[in-house]
């Protein structure tokens, strides 16, 4: 009988310390829901003790998702464990995470403290951690650069003071497989009271062997895998979630050992729920998961594909909830082919939210002459993404040319009042942005601004990533449309409701620019 191979999600940890990532507690609640989906065994929420906003972000998911294990990072503080207690204690199944350095480098240049003064310091943040709960967790950051026989004595007094998972990160994808895979092997041969823990593993991918040195852990005693939707992480990211249960699935003849209960159907809906909360796109040529995973251009590979889909390919797009044949669908399709292509890319509406998604369908489909799936997958991205809005979009009208002074005039919709406004720019877009700033009082800083064609042809649909700052706050918003301007406005006015419902959500009577 096969072993079971833990899943650690860090999606909303690791994964949102992502160069660009930004999330209000909504999005990071509507991830974790979708994870409970996905059926990992344990999500990583954050790190309560940095912001009062990550705080209520953990508390909120403790309270409301249910079924995996929930933690959150500590340093072996006793403030930080505190913190992280109060922050998951309402969970059905809490665990708190606490780490400390162990490699030569981060001690005497990070830490600045002897090796025995930091092994006591792991031992108690371990006991203090017990008074809580008995579920922890103890990583020895930067584990892969470390000594090994230091490494073994502190494993060994932290399982002895109560650890019940003991990780051994790859903190900065230092590691290649063959060394990996001995190391684990190692501490399980070296360390007396091993077998009273789980081994972890989290690798990063700076050399590109993230998934590669998980999948070897595994093979030498592993039975936790820490990893992230998508490969999202510092730097160059972490071991994608996808790429490491697919492996394991469509390689049973060589891992026949080993499962995870992963349900591999909801992969494909969380990969793009992910991409767009977090406004980082999931590059086409992404394993597993990416847009042109199941794609063929060479001839030779589509006559091989029509004649058997095991000639090219090695994983089926059914099995992550997708469809790798595209569905050719114009304004005249009807809602039956329309219905039948989101439930085969694993998207399941009810009649009210269908009947809505169809309107917005037909309305790109009179813009374009096809409608493709990922035009489909664009609009549901919206939908997945969406905040209730303080202000809608009813009118937009600009004006620009190489001889005349760009201009733009707005009209949004707050509950039933209309405002309108019009001013000027350095460009079309900024005209239009400087319209909504006067209507909605605010002001924000744009910090990034992010095009591309989400489709090919003249008539593609356009989709537009901002990323915002307003005061303390950065937000990520987005918006599509045939009409690239259409598109940048949509986007911008997606921050700004976000801005919006973000502040009503912290408890401010009286919103950015919402006047009574």
């Amino acid at each position: 009988m096969s072993e079971k191979v833990m899943i650690f999600d860090s999606t909303l940890r690791d994964g949102e310390q992502t160069p660009g990532a930004r999330l209000n507690l909504e999005e990071k609640l509507k991830i974790a829901k979708q994870l409970a989906k996905l059926n990992v065994d344990i999500i990583e929420c954050g790190f309560p003790v940095s912001s009062p906003g990550e705080f209520m972000a953990v508390q909120t998911i403790a309270k409301q998702v249910k079924g995996p294990i929930i933690t959150a990072l500590a340093r072996t503080v006793q403030a930080d464990i505190d913190a992280v207690w109060e922050a998951i204690k309402y969970a059905e199944r809490p665990r708190i995470h606490t780490f400390l350095a162990s490699s030569e480098i981060h001690m005497k240049h990070k830490l600045r403290k002897d090796p025995e003064v930091l092994l006591e310091m792991a031992v108690e943040a371990v006991k203090y951690a017990k008074n809580y709960t008995s579920d922890v967790q103890y990583s020895l950051e930067d584990a892969t650069r470390s000594e090994l026989g230091y490494m073994c004595r502190v494993i060994e007094a932290v399982i002895k003071a109560g650890a019940t998972v003991i990780n051994i990160p790859d903190t900065v994808g230092y590691a290649v497989p063959e060394q990996y895979g001995q190391l684990i092997s190692e501490i399980i041969r070296r360390v007396p009271n091993i077998d009273r823990a789980t081994i972890s593993v989290h690798c990063h991918d700076d050399l590109g062997l993230a998934v590669a040195n998980s999948l070897i852990a595994v093979q030498n005693g592993a039975r936790q895998v820490e990893c992230n939707v998508n490969g999202i992480g510092e730097r160059a990211g972490n071991a994608a979630l996808e790429e490491i249960v697919v492996g394991l699935l469509v390689r049973q003849d060589y891992f026949s050992q080993f499962h995870t209960e992963v349900n591999q159907k909801e992969i494909y809906k969380t990969s793009r729920l992910v991409s767009s909360l977090t406004g980082i796109p999931v590059p086409v040529n992404k394993a597993v998961i990416g847009m042109n995973a199941f794609a063929h251009s060479s001839g030779i590979h589509q006559d091989g594909i029509l004649k058997n889909m095991s000639t090219y390919e090695i994983i089926s797009a059914e099995l992550i909830g997708g469809k790798a044949a595209q569905m050719v669908l114009t304004a005249r399709s009807g809602r039956h082919a329309v219905r039948h292509e989101l439930q085969e890319m694993g998207f399941q509406l009810n009649e009210s939210e269908f009947e809505e998604f169809f309107t917005e369908f037909l309305v790109l489909g009179d813009k374009k002459k096809e409608v493709f799936r990922e035009d489909l997958e664009a609009l549901m991205a919206d939908r997945l993404a969406y905040t209730a809005p303080t202000y809608t979009l009813e009118y937009l009208q600009t004006v620009s040319g190489s001889k005349s002074i760009p201009a733009a005039v707005v009209k949004l919709k707050k509950d039933e009042q209309i405002f309108v406004e019009t001013d000027f720019g350095a460009g079309p877009i900024d005209a239009a942005y400087n319209a909504i700033d006067k209507i909605t009082g605010i002001s924000p800083r744009l910090e990034t601004y992010n095009l591309r064609g989400v489709t090919e042809g003249r008539d593609a649909l356009g989709e537009v990533s901002i990323m915002i700052k307003y005061q303390d706050k950065t937000i990520v918003g987005r918006g599509t449309s045939t009409d690239v301007i259409e598109a940048s406005i949509k986007a911008y006015l997606n921050g700004i409701n976000k801005l919006l419902s973000l502040s009503k959500v912290n408890g401010n009577s009286s919103p950015p620019g919402d006047s009574e």
